[in-house]
């Protein structure tokens, strides 16, 4: 028996080698990955340039703290600056707790300029924003409260799409809207750019600062740096993680200088936030993802990975119902059991993919996938579906 906590169902696989697009298992078998453990390995398996970088940070210090300087911290900060809209960065171990660095630079924004009651945030059902008492309030999914106690106070919740949904839960307490600019684990909804540009309207109207969560969808997964830039629009917040680290735990909280202005010493901290060996695989990370090319590279096989996947919907109408995302983060709404389908991938395809919310597979490959590594996954994909009708054609002659 385990010694591990039982949160999680896990499979008897176990992975012991990577490179590029493929995992080897522990009896050496390969699996294609659809799946980059959660939008995390952006980069695939094995990278060199981040293999290198590693290995030199091991041999200098790992860890101070945020008391002293870190200079791999302050040339991270400072490119991600260069990069966006933002103007401060605060780095953390993970997207729940970039999540909670933004909720807490919003709330202490208002309170800073003497607006005290204003701490309530608008945000969105079928979100995910993390795993912490903080950001399981601010995704409102009644599943995941469930057995926790109350609530935390001061999160509001409407469906994404409907502006006047949202504009009528704005009150005097109102300080901020929070939403994924592409939902994941809800089930791979993409916010329509009139939606964001409407949003983006009601905080200028009202005093409000809007909060991105690109936890899953930011750093070049849709094709732009950040999924917000397809709307044209410049948020206050933006939460950042999973390929950010490439693999290796790290986050951010990204803000406009008024916006962060009142979080000084005492007000916020980590211990192991953005120490020097996270942020020198952050660098490398980011001298790809930035290299020229490589999103544009990214916004090529997004368009590929579209154009297949409608001939794949044409082909199985009985099981494809619906295709939502954008870019490398593409969802399939099916009508066998999500669950079970990722299971018959992996075991009988070797396909690493994951569900998401309202029976959605998930799709999030490497954004080094090429076009023929998304054919083969749609080769997979067919032949599980192909399976199955002949699973169900088999029941039906013996009924």
């Amino acid at each position: 028996m385990s010694a591990l906590y039982g949160t999680y169902a896990r499979s008897d696989l176990a992975f012991e080698q990577g490179k590029g697009m493929r995992l080897y298992d522990q009896h050496g078998r390969q699996y294609l990955d659809f799946y980059s453990g959660i939008a995390v390995n952006a980069l695939g398996h094995g990278d060199p340039h981040i293999i290198t970088a590693l290995k030199s940070a091991t041999e200098k210090v790992w860890h101070t703290s945020n008391v002293f300087t870190i200079p791999e911290q302050e040339r991270l900060g400072q490119r991600l600056v260069d990069a966006t809209f933002a103007d401060a960065v605060f780095f953390t171990n993970s997207g729940a707790e970039a999540l909670e660095c933004a909720i807490k630079t919003a709330r202490h924004y208002y309170w800073a300029k003497g607006e005290v009651n204003r701490y309530e945030i608008i945000a969105f059902t079928g979100s995910f924003h993390g795993r912490t008492l903080g950001t399981i309030a601010a995704g409102g999914n009644p599943s995941y409260l469930e057995g926790f106690g109350p609530a935390m106070p001061g999160f509001k919740h409407t469906a994404p799409g409907d502006l006047d949904a949202a504009k009528a839960l704005i009150g005097p307490q109102t300080c901020a809207i929070l939403i994924e600019t592409v939902q994941g684990e809800g089930g791979v909804t993409a916010m329509t750019s009139d939606f964001m540009q409407g949003l983006r309207a009601l905080c200028d109207k009202h005093d409000l600062l809007l909060i991105l969560d690109e936890v899953q969808c930011g750093y070049g997964r849709t094709g732009r740096f950040f999924a917000f830039e397809w709307s044209g629009i410049t948020p206050d917040i933006v939460a950042v993680a999973k390929a950010v680290g490439g693999g290796f735990p790290l986050g951010a909280c990204l803000a406009k200088s008024d916006v962060a202005a009142s979080m000084v010493p005492g007000t916020h901290g980590s211990t192991y936030g953005g120490n020097p060996l996270a942020t020198a695989v952050g660098n490398a990370v980011l001298d790809r993802i930035l290299a020229p090319g490589f999103i544009d590279h990214v916004n090529q096989m997004g368009r590929k990975l579209a154009w297949h996947l409608q001939q794949l919907a044409q082909k199985y109408p009985d099981y494809v119902l619906e295709l939502r995302g954008k870019g490398l983060l593409a969802g399939i709404k099916i009508a066998p059991p999500v669950r079970d389908f990722v299971a018959r991938l992996r075991d009988d395809h070797h396909m690493l993919a994951i569900g998401a919310g309202d029976n959605v597979l998930r799709l999030i490959p490497p954004l080094i996938v090429t076009e023929v590594e998304i054919e083969e996954a749609i080769g997979k994909l067919s032949a599980a579906f192909d399976a199955i009708k002949a699973e169900t054609a088999s029941v039906s002659a013996v009924e």
